[in-house]
């Protein structure tokens, strides 16, 4: 559990005011695409250890789950690079 409430802390500590810059904003999705990436870690390691303890419409849930979070990482990495682009001079 001690991934879990690391990435939490790090959830927490974000804050909640919005960016004021592009180097505000690519700071912020750095930190935010670091912690949806180890959400989907923690997400895929759940639903290896749950495979034969639970049902089958919780190993699909927990798949799609898994998938959802991949998913949001990579269009972080989307937002990510694309303020980088807005970052060059």
């Amino acid at each position: 559990m001690s991934d879990i409430e690391a990435l939490l802390e790090e959830l927490r500590s974000l804050s909640a005011t919005s960016a004021t810059s592009v180097h505000d904003l690519h700071a912020l999705l750095t930190t935010v695409k670091s912690a949806a990436g180890r959400w989907a870690d923690v997400l895929y390691e759940i639903q290896r250890s749950a495979q034969g303890l639970a049902g089958p419409r919780a190993e699909a849930a927990l798949e799609v789950a898994f998938r959802r979070a991949e998913e949001s990482y990579v269009e972080l990495e989307i937002a990510l690079s694309d303020c980088a682009r807005a970052r060059r001079p």
